[in-house]
C-alpha cells in the first residue's frame, strides 16, 4: 500500500483529462475516448464520478480502475467476450471499436444504495416492491441481501442528464434492442455477477452490486466493453464485518467510491446545487480505498510511481498518433 505522504504528492499529479490528436474524440465522465482506424484508445483519468456528476479527482484512480478491468476482464472472457486489444499504459487500453447498446445490465445482491435512484430508497422511501420487473418482500432492512440476485436495467443517460432505472419491457419499448438481445445480456449479466461474487469472496470481499456495458464489434458479436467489476462500476463490503455492523444497525465498511458519496451525503449533498467543498484528508482516503480495493480483489500489490501521469501517458500512446 501507498503511504498517505506519497498519495498526498500525487494530488498535484492527477489525470484530470487529455486532449490528444488522435481520431475523433469523446469525453465520458472518467474516460476520454479516441477512435480511430476501428479502434478506440481508452484513457481512465483520475476523475471521479457521483450522483451522475464529477465530483473530485483522486490520485492513481484512473490506474487503479485500468488494472481491476484488466485483472476481470481476463478471468470473464470464457463467459464473454470483450473489447480488449492491448494495455499500452497503466492508466489506458486499446480496444475493439464497438457500437454500444443501449442499456446499462445492473445485477443487485443486497438492497441498498445512498441516493434517489437506489434500490434501498425506492423501496424504503417510495414503498416501491417491484422494482423494475422483480417482485421485492416486504420487511427488507437497507443493506440485506436479497434472496436471489436481481437485474434491474438502466437507460444510458446522455451527458448531464440522470440514468433511469427501467424494467425488461420499458426499455425494449425505449430501444431498438430485441428480446433476443436483452435476454442474452440478462444471462451474460448474472454469470458474470455470480462469478465475480465467487472470486471476491474468496478474498474476504463482497461484491454487493455491478452493473455491465455491452457493444456489438465490427463482427457482429455482443462483448463487453467499458470495465467490469471496478470500485467505480460495484459496490464491494469487508465480509469479516458485515454480519457485526448489520446487527449493530451501522453502514458496512465499504472500499469503494461509496466512501465517499456517504461523506457527501452527510453534507447534505446528494447530487442537486453546489458540490461542497472536500478535505484533503477525504481525497486521501478516497484513494487508499480505491487502492486497497485493489489489492483486496486481486490478492495483488499495487504498484505505481508518485509523478506526472499525463507525460508518461502521452509517451506511452504517441505510436498511435503517427
Amino acid at each position: 500500500m501507498l503511504t498517505n505522504e506519497q498519495i498526498q504528492t500525487q494530488i498535484t499529479h492527477v489525470l484530470k483529462g487529455t486532449n490528444f490528436p488522435l481520431g475523433e474524440r469523446y469525453e465520458g465522465k472518467v474516460r476520454d475516448n479516441y477512435t480511430f482506424d476501428g479502434k478506440r484508445l481508452i484513457v481512465v483519468t483520475d476523475r471521479l464520478s457521483a450522483f451522475d456528476r464529477i465530483i473530485a479527482k483522486i490520485p492513481f484512480k484512473g490506474q487503479v480502475l485500468n488494472q481491476i478491468a484488466k485483472f476481470w476482464f481476463e478471468k470473464t472472457k470464457d463467459i464473454v467476450g470483450n473489447h480488449v486489444i492491448d494495455y499500452p499504459d497503466p492508466n489506458a487500453v486499446l480496444a475493439k471499436e464497438c457500437k454500444p447498446l443501449p442499456v446499462e445490465m445492473v445485477v443487485r445482491g443486497y438492497i441498498t444504495g445512498s441516493t434517489t435512484t437506489s434500490a434501498w430508497y425506492n423501496y424504503n422511501e417510495k414503498g416501491v416492491r417491484n422494482f423494475c420487473g422483480n417482485t421485492l418482500p416486504d420487511g427488507l432492512v437497507k443493506n440485506q441481501k436479497l434472496p436471489e440476485p436481481i437485474i434491474t436495467p438502466s437507460t444510458k443517460a446522455m451527458q448531464g442528464d440522470h440514468d433511469e432505472s427501467v424494467s425488461r419491457e420499458e426499455l425494449l419499448a425505449r430501444t431498438d434492442l430485441t428480446e433476443e438481445q436483452f435476454d442474452y445480456l440478462a444471462d451474460v449479466s448474472m454469470k458474470l455477477y455470480k462469478l465475480g461474487v465467487e472470486i471476491a469472496a474468496a478474498q474476504g470481499v463482497i461484491l454487493v452490486d455491478t452493473k455491465y456495458e455491452f457493444g456489438v464489434d465490427s463482427e457482429g458479436n455482443i462483448v463487453l466493453i467499458d470495465e467490469i467489476h471496478t470500485p467505480d462500476s460495484s459496490r464491494f463490503w469487508i465480509t469479516e464485518s458485515y454480519e457485526e455492523r448489520m446487527a449493530a444497525g451501522e453502514e458496512p465498511q465499504n472500499i469503494n467510491k461509496e466512501y465517499l458519496r456517504l461523506y457527501l451525503a452527510n453534507q447534505g449533498y446528494i447530487g442537486e446545487g453546489d458540490i461542497p467543498e472536500i478535505p484533503e484528508e477525504v481525497i486521501v482516503e478516497t484513494a487508499k480505498r480505491y487502492i486497497e480495493a485493489y489489492e483486496m480483489i486481486t490478492g495483488e500489490a499495487f504498484q505505481a510511481e508518485v509523478g506526472d501521469v499525463y507525460t508518461r501517458l502521452k509517451e506511452n500512446v504517441q505510436k498511435y498518433m503517427g
